[in-house]
C-alpha cells in the first residue's frame, strides 16, 4: 500500500512537471514612434499576437494571444507545439512586425516586439465600394472612411 501512495504521488508530480515544461511563445510588446522612441501613456494592451505553425497540419497550425496592460503576452498551455512558427504583433495604427521562431522540444521562445507608429500621412485609405474588390493589406495602415453620400 505504502509503495502505491509513493508511486501516486511521483506519478502526480512527474505529470505536474511536464506539464509546466510544455513549449510556450511569451514576450512584450512596446510602441514607440517612428524614430523607435517609447510612446508614453500609450498602452499597448489589446495588441494581437498570432502564431502560425509553418510545419504542422492544419488543425495545429495556429493561436493567438492578446497583449496585457504590462505589455506582455504568453502562448495558452499547450497550444505551442514543436515547429517553425511566424509569430506576428498587428495594431492598427502600428507597423506590423513578424519574426520567425523554431520551436524544439519544451523549450520556448521569449519574443520583444517593438512596434513603430504610422505617421497620418503615411496611412492609406479606404473607401467603401460595392464590389468585394477589397485587397489584404497590413490592418494598421489603414484609415477606413464611410462612403459618401
Amino acid at each position: 500500500m505504502k509503495d502505491r501512495c509513493i508511486l501516486l504521488i511521483l506519478l502526480t508530480v512527474t505529470v505536474a512537471l511536464l506539464a509546466a515544461c510544455s513549449p510556450k511563445i511569451h514576450g512584450t510588446v512596446q510602441l514607440v514612434d517612428p524614430e523607435m522612441n517609447p510612446i508614453e501613456g500609450v498602452s499597448p494592451a489589446g495588441t494581437v499576437i498570432n502564431m502560425i505553425n509553418t510545419t504542422a497540419k492544419v488543425e495545429n497550425a495556429s493561436t493567438s494571444a492578446v497583449v496585457d496592460e504590462k505589455g506582455s503576452f504568453e502562448s495558452d498551455k499547450e497550444t505551442i507545439i514543436p515547429g517553425t512558427y511566424k509569430v506576428e504583433a498587428a495594431r492598427i495604427g502600428y507597423e506590423t512586425v513578424t519574426e520567425t521562431v523554431e520551436i524544439k522540444g519544451s523549450s520556448g521562445k521569449k519574443l520583444e516586439f517593438k512596434l513603430k507608429k504610422i505617421e497620418e500621412g503615411r496611412r492609406k485609405s479606404i473607401e467603401s465600394a460595392a464590389s468585394d474588390a477589397d485587397k489584404i493589406i497590413n490592418p494598421g495602415e489603414v484609415n477606413i472612411q464611410p462612403p459618401g453620400m
